[in-house]
């Protein structure tokens, strides 16, 4: 399957790079569908507890993903909304991810 390309947009790229943790952490665990809940536990479990995403943040980071494109409501199941990350979604994280990396890359270097 090949991935398809989408220009990343001014509006998104203002919005979402740099990103959040919270925007990242959301976007990583939707690369499977999950539900709100399941998204809070797998990043307190990522970040050994040291980033708790509060209910508030999370279901208001979701619908602002939502309306942006950077995720798609799937379907519900046992009155949860399940989620995943869109293409574009995708390559938003992948722009933060590799940010991030030259950051590591840099601090390193700089030591």
């Amino acid at each position: 399957m090949q991935s398809e390309v989408i220009s990343i947009d001014s509006h998104i790229r203002k919005v979402y790079v740099p990103m959040t943790e919270t925007g990242f952490y959301i976007l990583l665990c939707l690369r499977e569908e999950a539900h709100g809940y399941s998204i809070v536990k797998k990043t307190e479990q990522l970040t050994h507890g040291e980033i708790k995403i509060s209910p508030g943040t999370l279901y208001g980071s979701l619908s602002k993903m939502e309306k942006d494109g950077l995720i798609r409501y799937v379907r519900e199941e046992e009155k949860r909304k399940i989620y995943r990350i869109t293409a574009l979604g995708t390559q938003v994280l992948e722009l933060e991810m590799k940010r991030i990396e030259r950051l590591y890359q840099n601090m390193r270097e700089a030591t």
